[in-house]
């Protein structure tokens, strides 16, 4: 009996707490793993957070790993830092952790469940509602096994940014019932120029009547100190303006009216110090602030009495550039913008009371790749595999350089789409410097692979008798419609990109050239299936029809081709 009892003791003693209630080491955060002492050595495990600033109410997700290896417990709390008392309150997010008390207040801590072998935990840590003004860091005491075991595994500091500004219940929040045409807060271009200065694209637009208008105002007060700042824009996040000592990315000040994690708008103040994800700071002197969410268009003004400082600190210049951004937030956190945001061509006096509109959004680098990619594919590669498909005996018995001479025309069509295609693809890397993001970069890389491809296949292809030729000619017809199709999208992508205009007519061209050309493919179509049917057709009237009916193509292909490229050469 005695050994059976000694065998339970030592079983206990080896399993400590591998249930992890462990809320009796909340304070000091130490295992009472018998004389085992804290590891001195390195932790071989981090402590990472998805934000690095917090305000009143805000949720934060944290993350333990092994940077090697495993654990089988842990206890995780927040703190202030420096300080030792637990601070906000956690949920959890997986099925091997769970919420622990501290000083009778509930879910002040995380631990596990069971002693089994871990690579990785998450949970979900909220700030109280009330004021706090503290900085914090997350700290952990991971157990590799009942003798090894760290404690103080910490975060880096997560700021805290001030509280959110309160939301006018009379404006805020989602209102799809309301008609397109109302706008709270009645933001509008009235007063441009005179009362106040206002940078819009398009040049000019009043968002008060146009919901593809992005707009923002700066109306100084009577004393001349605070400036009343209004923002207005169609976007799925947030709508932001900054201000910058040049036209790119960084030490800029800046003002983003987004959604929270709860799909209200607030207003957050943020200093960006390069192309990453601006860090908050305090909202400082900001009052008055409204806001409203209608049909997916983002308003909110304010009155603000912070200098607007490029370099952090205070600044005795009174002309920035000024940005105007929107683009995507994920549980309260903005996301890059995946278009250009709209900058002023110049430095701007906030208290000048002018009007202006952006730079130009796209540069000619930019317009002259998307005028190559519709030449490429649009005309030159539609009649190229046209003569191919249809044409080859309006030339029958016709050789040049002792090849068919239609089989000339479709090489030298499609060598030219290839090129403009490679000349298209560096000339807008080359501006852009890194990866845009979206759907339309995706299908333009698409495109130029096939179409690298393409040619390389047919300098292999076999020779017209053989008896695998089909499989040359199925593969190189069915890469063909790939590029075709995957070319038609990219273009229709980056119009839409390009046409700020209400009425979205680019893409609407677009859609006719499109459609003029399926018109032209399936009358050749009908004319080769009438051909084989009457025989007794002359091949002089075959000829003339097939002739008649590219000429016809060609002229209507160039209408809507000048047509879009005079459209991007003025967007």
């Amino acid at each position: 009996m005695l050994a059976w009892l000694m065998l339970l003791v030592c079983a206990r003693m080896v399993q400590g707490f591998d249930n992890g209630l462990v809320s009796s080491s909340c304070g000091s955060m130490t295992p009472s793993h018998n004389s085992n002492s804290p590891q001195n050595s390195q932790a071989p495990y981090s402590i990472s957070v998805d934000n690095s600033t917090y305000t009143d109410g805000q949720a934060i997700t944290v993350t333990l790993t092994a940077n090697s290896g495993s654990f089988k417990g842990f206890l995780l709390e927040a703190r202030e830092v420096g300080g030792s008392n637990p601070m906000g309150s956690f949920t959890l997010m997986g099925t091997n952790t769970q919420l622990l008390a501290c000083s009778s207040e509930a879910n002040k801590a995380v631990s596990h469940t069971s002693a089994s072998s871990k690579s990785q935990i998450q949970s979900k840590w909220k700030a109280s509602a009330s004021g706090n003004s503290k900085n914090i860091e997350f700290r952990a005491t991971v157990v590799r096994d009942f003798s090894t075991f760290w404690v103080g595994v910490k975060s880096a500091a997560v700021t805290y940014s001030g509280p959110k500004i309160p939301i006018d219940s009379a404006s805020s929040g989602s209102s799809t019932q309301s008609p397109a045409n109302s706008r709270s807060s009645a933001i509008s271009n009235s007063g441009c120029g005179s009362t106040k200065t206002c940078f819009s694209d398009p040049s000019g637009c009043d968002p008060s009547s146009n919901s593809k208008c992005y707009f923002m105002s700066a109306a100084q007060s009577a004393s001349g100190a605070p400036y009343k700042f209004e923002i207005v824009g169609s976007a799925d996040g947030y709508v932001s303006i900054g201000f910058s000592d040049d036209q790119k990315m960084g030490n800029d000040d800046i003002y983003i009216c987004g959604k929270d994690s709860n799909g209200n708008i607030q207003l957050q103040h943020a200093f960006s110090t390069g192309t990453t994800t601006p860090g908050n700071i305090t909202l400082g002197n900001v009052s008055g602030f409204n806001s409203s969410l209608i049909n997916g268009v983002i308003s909110c003004s304010f009155t603000s009495g912070n200098p607007i400082s490029t370099t952090r600190s205070s600044s005795s210049q009174s002309s920035y550039y000024i940005f105007l951004a929107y683009g995507e937030t994920q549980t309260g956190v903005i996301q890059g913008h995946r278009t250009t945001p709209f900058i002023s061509s110049s430095k701007v006096d906030l208290s000048s009371n002018q009007s202006l509109g952006s730079r130009e959004e796209f540069p000619p680098i930019v317009k002259a790749h998307g005028c190559l990619m519709l030449i490429a594919w649009m005309t030159t590669g539609s009649i190229g595999m046209l003569i191919a498909r249809y044409l080859k005996n309006a030339a029958k018995g016709t050789k040049f350089c002792g090849k068919d001479f239609w089989f000339v025309v479709h090489v030298f069509l499609m060598i030219l789409s290839v090129a403009a295609t490679i000349i298209a693809f560096i000339l807008v890397f080359s501006y852009a410097g890194d990866w845009a993001g979206g759907v339309h970069p995706v299908l333009g890389v698409l495109v130029m692979i096939l179409s690298l491809a393409q040619p390389i296949a047919a300098m292999f292809r076999c020779g017209p008798q053989n008896e695998r030729r089909y499989i040359f000619n199925w593969a190189h017809a069915i890469n063909a419609l790939a590029i075709k199709g995957l070319a038609v999208a990219a273009i229709f992508t980056g119009l839409a990109l390009v046409d700020s205009s209400e009425q979205q007519w680019l893409p609407k061209v677009m859609g006719g050239f499109v459609a003029w050309e399926a018109f032209f493919f399936l009358l050749h179509d009908f004319q080769q299936r009438k051909k084989k049917k009457d025989v007794m057709d002359q091949d002089s009237d075959r000829t003339r029809t097939e002739s008649l009916l590219l000429v016809t193509f060609f002229l209507g292909n160039i209408a809507f081709l000048v047509a879009l490229l005079v459209g991007i050469g003025n967007s």
